[in-house]
């Protein structure tokens, strides 16, 4: 059976980014294959546990990947300082030259797919484009373990998160997909105070100021931060447009530091803000907008002022999206000379985003978090909504389709991640209860 079908079967997409259906990434050929441990946000633990303590499934989901794809070279990525997972990982790979590891600087975001593919091939994806455009294939590391797991038979029911920030026992915990978040702040001891939390990283991740959301299969990190936080206020989607206006002096510092413009593709942020607050002729060229990773280095870090860049460049790609423009393809120069220089080391964006106190080990509990009620989202990432197969009443068993691929597009499949009766089926998910004791 073909690996493509093994993935669509097993309901695999991108464990760590946007959530891509990995059936779809991986059917094609393609020179690199490269596996993303170097788990871009601060404070998250899961890819370097996923790679200490199942190393050889990271290498066997990765070998497979190669095959299949044809890829002449299949390489590992991940930081240095994760010392355990490198010693696991070269334990796995003693005597073998199939794979290679590759050992990044611990800088933010080296987590950045295209980072990652620049670091390795020397190739520049470009605005607009896919890493298969240089040759590439990135996977997360576990979403190769999840690979291997289905090459067994397995389905994608369950999930590694850290739960930290301000939280008694920070922790990285095995659950299944669609318990609730509240669950995973019990399991973790609670907070110490009162607190909003951000779903994901404290970078990139989104601010929620409720527990009544389930988990999903990209689902990283769970982070409770204190509701005095500057972090809070900064993430915040409101924009002052009169601030912008008045403090704003076009230093372009925000665009000296943003590793995307650092790699030739034109990413300005100090020229979206010129253009949100004067007009949107002043943007030039706007295509590199689309480029933009919304790593959040310009806000969180070089901005002097307290403005909000990414925000500003967020806005603007969605309003474009919105009228139907779409990027070009392009690379629009050299990678600049200095981009080792303008690597930001993670401790200093830690300190610079207030949360130093909350970079304290998470430990894995491997065993598996029970619950009684899970809601599967039928949207986790790209693609269509999945379409349910069940109805209200039905008795569905751990492992089982409960929502397919709609058909002709891209999506999911989905499985019930407990055994027990379906109590509800929405356009969002579908619930399942387990039979009360």
């Amino acid at each position: 059976m073909e690996l493509a079908k093994i993935v669509c079967d097993a309901g695999i997409l991108g464990a760590g980014g946007a959530g891509f259906p990995t059936h779809v990434k991986i059917n094609c050929k393609a020179e690199y294959v490269l596996a993303n441990g170097a788990e871009c946000e601060p404070l998250l633990r899961v890819d370097q546990q996923v790679m200490q303590y199942y190393a050889a499934d990271v290498v066997r989901g990765i070998r497979a990947v190669k095959e299949f794809t044809g890829a002449k070279y299949a390489v590992i990525c991940l930081k240095e300082h994760y010392h355990e997972a490198v010693k696991a990982l070269k334990a796995v790979l003693k005597d073998a030259d199939d794979v290679e590891l590759h050992l990044l600087d611990a800088y933010y975001p080296a987590g950045d797919e295209q980072q990652i593919v620049y670091e390795v091939t020397g190739r520049v994806v470009p605005t607009g484009g896919l890493p298969l455009d240089v040759g590439a294939v990135v996977c997360n590391v576990s979403t190769l373990v999840n690979i291997a797991a289905a090459i067994d038979g397995k389905k994608v029911v369950e999930k590694y998160v850290t739960v930290g920030g301000a939280v008694k026992n920070p922790v990285t915990l095995r659950v299944p997909v669609g318990i609730s978040l509240q669950e995973l702040i019990d399991a973790a001891g609670g907070t110490t105070e009162p607190c909003d939390y951000i779903i994901g990283g404290p970078a990139m991740g989104r601010v929620v100021d409720t527990l009544d959301i389930p988990v999903t299969k990209t689902t990283g990190g769970l982070l409770a931060i204190p509701k005095n936080h500057p972090l809070l206020q900064t993430k915040s989607p409101k924009l002052d447009l009169r601030m912008i206006m008045a403090v704003c002096c076009q230093c372009s510092m925000c665009t000296q530091m943003c590793p995307r413009n650092a790699l030739g593709l034109n990413v300005q942020p100090h020229k979206a803000m010129r253009s949100i607050a004067n007009g949107i002729d002043l943007m030039g060229d706007f295509n590199g907008i689309f480029s933009c990773c919304n790593c959040g280095l310009c806000t969180y870090y070089a901005c002097n002022f307290g403005l909000k860049p990414s925000q500003v460049m967020q806005t603007l790609k969605s309003a474009m999206a919105s009228k139907g423009i779409r990027a070009r393809k392009e690379v629009y120069g050299e990678v600049d000379g200095g981009l080792e220089n303008k690597k930001v080391p993670v401790s200093r964006l830690i300190a610079r985003l207030g949360v130093s106190e909350y970079d304290v080990p998470a430990p894995l509990v491997d065993k598996p978090l029970s619950t009684d009620c899970v809601r599967i989202a039928l949207r986790m990432g790209v693609g269509a909504p999945s379409v349910p197969k069940v109805a209200v009443g039905d008795k569905v068993r751990k492992n089982q389709l409960i929502a397919d691929i709609a058909e002709k597009k891209l999506g999911v499949k989905m499985h019930a991640s407990i055994s027990g009766t379906v109590t509800a089926v929405t356009e969002d998910y579908i619930e399942i209860r387990r039979a009360s004791k």
